[in-house]
């Protein structure tokens, strides 16, 4: 229970703090759910964006403090791999 006025303030900075991470990290699920459904689909064009994006976000999730920049290293590179594994289109 907050005891002054700056710990209450605090509270609803962290409440709202948890939230916005919480939105980077189901982001970061989604789309890299997209990706390994795309590379698996074997549809080049659609692997590429969704890689792009998760790069993206992935730093910028970082760059907030949202996620540990060896996770998000981590992240990048498990997408890098599933991005090149992905059969290229003639």
């Amino acid at each position: 229970m907050a005891n002054s006025k700056q710990q209450e303030k605090r509270v609803r900075t962290a409440a709202r703090q948890r939230l916005e991470n919480l939105r980077y990290r189901t982001q970061i699920k989604t789309l890299s759910r997209r990706l390994s459904e795309a590379a698996e689909a074997g549809e080049a064009e659609q692997v590429a964006d969704a890689h792009r994006k998760l790069t993206v976000l992935l730093d910028r999730a970082s760059a907030r403090g949202a996620i540990h920049r060896n996770t998000a290293a981590r992240k990048k590179s498990q997408a890098a791999r599933l991005a090149a594994a992905a059969p290229a289109e003639a």
